[in-house]
């Protein structure tokens, strides 16, 4: 059995460094999925689920960036936009300085340079195409013939720790669980890619499999020089693989930081909610009561102003009157410190002269 993955705590510099050092990987702006409901809301407004609702990111080259939240806050949602498995409503996409889906790069070019791990890997697996087949498919596809990317794939296969002549012709219901999501790795790695959407890629998997294939992925990502958009609901897994982690809460992002800073200094309640919600094996440091109350409101009827403001012990009127933007911290710095625009927080008590009288004043 292998033994479980220890903190990754050396990634947070190298990620300042990249974020210093150009444009990003991936840009995104502005990027909005309602999907319509019949009939219509009580005030007469039609009626749409506010899956994703005006986020903005980056995902640094070389970086691992984590995405949490509770489930219905938009993660997948986010993911699928972002391979255009489903076509968001506005918001601009750019990938190495090229925006997704213009004449300079077409969807098909994006999407060999941008590859998706799903979280079921038995449904992601055509049950028709023995391994070797589903991992030589998209390199076909993309105008490789037969022999070079079944060579190619059979190569994969070793890489991802299966022998391909035991493995190759099998098919996935012969396959176990941990074995199917490395074919599913490797079929994503078959195109070469830069970037790598995991989407709860390992959330399926018993413990012992998680950890062989976390640690996988961080041997791959060394090798290949992969850059990794990682969404996952364990936050253990997160903090363990990535360099910066994105908050999100009910389609919006709350906070975004690197990863060490928001595991141990998180400013946005709903992100120390989160945190204080991880089990742990330390008897002194049980969670006797709920960190957090209550269930995130109807995503088609949303809170004005702050949507976390309904269960959050600091709201204020001010709160439900205006949307906090995300930006970066500055209440609370003192003299010759500035703010960390690595580390942005959408709260009220985070961002100074809001007006919340939990604001801390700079000194």
């Amino acid at each position: 059995m292998s033994s479980a993955p220890v903190m990754n705590t050396a990634g947070t510099d190298a990620t300042a460094s990249q974020a210093n050092a150009g444009h990003p990987l991936l840009r995104v702006r502005g990027l909005v999925k309602h999907f319509p409901l019949k009939g219509k809301r009580v005030d007469g407004k039609p009626a749409v689920v506010r899956a994703v609702d005006g986020i903005d990111f980056d995902v640094h080259e070389g970086e691992t960036l984590g995405v949490v939240g509770e489930s219905g806050c938009g993660k997948s949602t986010t993911a699928r936009l972002l391979m255009n498995l489903i076509t968001p409503d506005t918001g601009e996409i750019v990938f190495d300085g090229k925006v997704v889906g213009s004449r300079e790069l077409s969807l098909r070019e994006f999407r060999r340079q941008v590859q998706m791990v799903f979280q079921d890997s038995y449904a992601s697996l055509n049950p028709r195409l023995s391994v070797q087949e589903s991992i030589a498919f998209g390199p076909m596809v993309h105008g490789e013939s037969r022999a070079t990317a079944e060579t190619r794939a059979r190569d994969l296969l070793g890489r991802v720790g299966l022998d391909p002549a035991r493995f190759a012709e099998r098919y996935p219901h012969e396959l176990s669980g941990g074995q199917r999501q490395r074919v599913n790795i490797a079929r994503a790695l078959a195109l070469q890619p830069r970037l790598l959407i995991l989407d709860e890629a390992t959330s399926a998997l018993d413990k012992s499999v998680e950890a062989q294939v976390l640690n996988l992925l961080v041997d791959l990502k060394a090798d290949f020089g992969l850059t990794y958009l990682f969404i996952s609901h364990d936050l253990h897994v997160v903090r363990y693989l990535s360099d910066r982690v994105m908050v999100m809460y009910l389609g919006e992002v709350a906070e975004l930081a690197p990863a060490q800073a928001l595991f141990e200094t998180p400013h946005h309640p709903y992100a120390r909610a989160l945190l204080a919600s991880m089990p742990t094996m330390d008897p002194d440091r049980r969670t006797e009561q709920a960190p957090l109350a209550g269930d995130p409101p109807n995503p088609v009827n949303p809170p004005s102003g702050c949507r976390f403001h309904t269960r959050c012990a600091f709201a204020e009127p001010l709160c439900s009157q205006r949307a906090p933007g995300l930006a970066p911290a500055t209440a609370g710095l003192g003299a010759g410190q500035s703010a960390d625009r690595l580390h942005a927080v959408a709260c009220h008590m985070m961002q100074a002269g809001s007006g919340h009288s939990q604001t801390k004043v700079a000194a």
